[in-house]
């Protein structure tokens, strides 16, 4: 592992030397002012080392990360009180400003999730994505909602006394918040500082179609962070299935997007969610320096792609 790490700081600072480089990563200090400040979520990387995702986020503009401290996740719930202050302290050597993270926390009582969160409060972090919640069809929709309701309190309660703010992600499909009224009444029941919606543009798309706008309107005042992603419809055979694209080239109506969050005052943290094809079977084959070089280029793509939304909408 070490002398891996070595090969890939050794490849990372050969990247900054490169004729690519200088087009596409120009360094600059975090701009702590900025409202709309666009972090990574790291699950796309999460196979490489800290340091190579960390490099490679910093050469293609991101200002921040979105770490996911999660089973299987760069930072693993077990090791959180060892690993994520050395991951943070990384980050803030690279230039890039670590307040937020993913989780697969839903319960106040979830055996790992007072240590995770405490950890996480203590070295910066300000806001957090939860796991999701299932619908119980035994139960019923609104004996589930009930039920969910009781738990994301409960989690307010204990975020309120560790001092972060939760972000619960409207996911497409049949979890709850899917729809987005459900999840908008059980954020009526909690203090937005402690808990609140992660809107997901791209999830919001795919189930509301034309009518995203107004679960737009319905969340706005419960709204701490902005998933964005875009998409398309795949339609074979009668069955339609999500085309995963680059900022875009899908479906979502951006300038829509952004001239209503202008309109509506939303402010907050915007996660970059690159689920389109960042490497080909044989690109994952290349060098790690050549696999970088195609890292930076698309995700720099929508990365410039929204700063590009943020100031025709005098947003930043």
């Amino acid at each position: 592992m070490q002398n891996r790490r070595k090969f890939i700081k050794q490849t990372a600072l050969a990247a900054a030397a490169v004729p690519f480089s200088k087009v596409l990563a120009a360094s600059r200090k975090v701009d702590k002012a900025k409202p709309y400040p666009i972090n990574f979520f790291t699950k796309p990387l999460d196979k490489y080392d800290w340091e190579f995702t960390m490099d490679t986020l910093k050469m293609a503009g991101l200002d921040g990360l979105d770490p996911t401290v999660r089973p299987k996740g760069c930072v693993l719930p077990e090791q959180v009180e060892d690993d994520l202050p050395k991951f943070i302290e990384m980050a803030k050597q690279k230039g890039l400003t670590p307040e937020m993270m993913v989780s697969n926390i839903t319960k106040a009582n979830d055996p790992l999730a007072e240590k995770v969160l405490s950890t996480a409060a203590q070295n910066g972090i300000k806001h957090y994505r939860l796991g999701y919640y299932k619908y119980d069809m035994g139960l019923g929709v609104r004996s589930s909602i009930e039920k969910i309701k009781d738990e994301m309190v409960a989690l307010g309660e204990m975020n309120k006394r560790i001092g972060i703010q939760g972000g619960y992600q409207n996911h497409a499909g049949t979890w709850f918040g899917a729809s987005m009224w459900d999840l908008a009444e059980v954020l009526d029941h909690t203090p937005k500082v402690w808990m609140s919606n992660q809107f997901d543009i791209r999830h919001a798309v795919c189930e509301g179609n034309k009518s995203w706008i107004t679960a737009l309107h319905l969340l706005a005042e419960n709204i701490g962070s902005l998933a964005i992603k875009d998409f398309t419809w795949d339609v074979t055979g009668g069955q339609s299935k999500v085309k995963k694209l680059p900022l875009g080239e899908g479906i979502v109506d951006f300038d829509l997007y952004f001239k209503t969050l202008k309109k509506l005052g939303i402010v907050a943290p915007i996660t970059l969610h690159v689920e389109h094809e960042l490497l080909s079977t044989a690109e994952e084959g290349l060098s790690l320096l050549q696999q970088q070089k195609i890292l930076v280029a698309k995700l720099k793509a929508d990365v410039d792609f929204i700063r590009r939304k943020l100031a025709e909408h005098q947003l930043n």
